[in-house]
């Protein structure tokens, strides 16, 4: 077979050689096929046929057409699905060997007849015109604070033209979360694109049918920042592409400079924090021309930025708590019928009354949650020590493992004035000192000593020394244990093999 190379050998030979023959010779093909070439003018792999043609028998045609049928109605069904299914219909007829090239024949199909496929759009950014945002979720990254696995996302900020990032740790796609970020952002950069789009975020988004495009909320913002509101389309993340595509290459970057850092655990929200603003400098540390290109056309910030909370007034029930957004608080009972204010912040909840912050308390998170502080009563069910028995939210008066084993330790010991001494013991915890009580209960508990209200206050006023919060004792292992355990069940296993035998 004549090659590319050979023809145009030939060529250059046919201008230097006397005859057509030694040309041929030179070129390593017979005379004949030299002048076919030399005539036509054209390289051997121009003048080859296509191959269409079959090289061996169709297996698959007799049931093509049935495939074809389901392909038609749900393009969605995925080839070795097919193949399958093709094989119980007709048992013994198709080996697997034969998968591959089904496979292929369904392919070939899915290319020359099949559905079109949704066609993605390059689009042309301006410098300074839009930004993009939206909330992704890190858990899966499995970060760790103190040792406990912190959940949480990120408010992610990209400019479209730049690519430009940066991010806020936050808790829930909430309004308050959505202003925050923001303003971070746009305080960081020091100046404000013309445009900023979301996704049909339901903080930001009125439902489908509603007048207005944004909420009232959300509009003040961007009024505050003389931003253009835009949104994409609900279940189309692709319109959002950029910050989507960052996302994904955001969170590899954080998972690669875990596994370089060795651990994923940080010793404060602060201290990963400072670890997320490290890593998006680094991210941006290539886009600073691009960056000022887009900073030139800008615009400036106003002279301060929004409160990114919610003031929300409540009247204290009888009940000593308060409802916000479907959640209920607990507050001190010396507020019961007072109005008090609660300004709702990203991850906190802050009650103020008589122009004082009075109490702060972490943000419940979805609707039907409840936040009850034992010290916010227990001045009164003391009182009242029979309402505890069937209190509702009795749970949230065991402020750790060791109490709830107090208590029933004393309702074994004396069922009917046992849960009186626990909430002795419990308004000792809220007065004096609730880990004081904790190791107390600890020491009680490990020794078998009597519990009694009497006995851990004059336990916890005579001051014990408090062992560390960190200091984890783990006894010693006995390895002969180990290997007893070890030696019993091999020893079980021989008594299985020889029943079986």
């Amino acid at each position: 077979m004549v090659t590319d190379q050979q023809f145009r050998r030939l060529i250059v030979l046919t201008q230097k050689e006397r005859t057509l023959a030694a040309a041929a010779a030179k070129a390593g093909m017979d005379e004949k096929t030299a002048r076919k070439y030399r005539d036509a003018g054209i390289a051997p792999s121009q003048l080859a046929k296509p191959h269409a043609w079959r090289t061996r028998p169709d297996v698959f045609e007799m049931v093509w057409l049935q495939v074809e049928e389901l392909l038609k109605s749900n393009a969605a069904l995925e080839a070795k699905t097919l193949f399958e299914w093709l094989q119980r219909e007709h048992p013994g007829r198709f080996s697997d060997g034969q998968l591959r090239t089904f496979q292929r024949r369904v392919k070939v199909w899915r290319g020359t007849a099949g559905p079109a496929r949704e066609v993605m759009f390059a689009q042309e950014h301006t410098p300074g015109r839009l930004a993009q945002s939206d909330f992704t979720r890190m858990d899966d990254l499995g970060v760790t604070i103190g040792g406990q696995l912190f959940s949480h996302l990120v408010y992610h900020f990209v400019l479209t033209y730049s690519n430009w990032e940066t991010g806020t740790i936050c808790f829930s796609e909430s309004f308050e979360s959505l202003a925050e970020g923001l303003q971070n952002a746009l305080w960081e950069l020091g100046c404000a694109p013309r445009a900023h789009q979301t996704d049909s975020l339901t903080a930001a988004v009125h439902k489908l049918g509603s007048r207005e495009e944004f909420t009232d909320r959300y509009r003040a913002l961007l009024s505050h920042y003389g931003l253009e509101g835009a949104r994409t389309q609900p279940g189309k993340a692709h319109e959002n592409g950029d910050v989507e595509q960052r996302h994904h290459r955001f969170k590899r970057a954080v998972e690669q400079r875990l596994m370089l850092r060795a651990s994923r655990d940080f010793a404060s929200r602060g201290a990963y924090g400072s670890f997320l603003r490290t890593l998006f400098c680094e991210l941006n540390a290539g886009r600073t021309e691009r960056k000022k290109e887009e900073m030139a056309r800008m615009g400036r910030l106003p002279g301060r930025r929004l409160e990114s909370w919610r003031r929300q007034e409540a009247r204290v029930g009888p009940h000593s708590a308060i409802h916000l957004q479907h959640n209920v608080y607990s507050v001190h009972s010396r507020l019961i019928g007072e109005k008090v204010l609660a300004r709702i912040l990203p991850d906190s909840v802050e009650i103020w009354y008589g122009q004082r912050c009075v109490e702060t308390m972490p943000r419940l998170r979805g609707e039907g949650r409840r936040h009850i502080n034992y010290r916010h009563i227990i001045d009164w069910l003391v009182r009242k020590p029979g309402a505890f028995e069937r209190y509702r939210h009795q749970e949230a008066l065991f402020p750790t493992s060791r109490f709830r084993m107090a208590f029933d330790h004393l309702k074994a010991s004396d069922p009917a004035r046992g849960h009186k001494q626990y909430l002795k013991i419990l308004h000792l915890a809220a007065s004096e000192s609730e880990t004081a009580v904790d190791e107390c209960l600890r020491r009680m508990l490990d020794g078998g000593e009597p519990i009694s209200a009497q006995a851990v206050e004059t336990a916890v006023k005579a001051k014990p020394d408090l062992a560390p919060p960190r200091d984890v004792r783990v006894e010693a292992v006995n390895l002969r244990d180990y290997d007893l355990l070890c030696a019993q069940w091999a020893g079980s296993r021989s008594e299985e093999a020889t029943l079986c035998l």
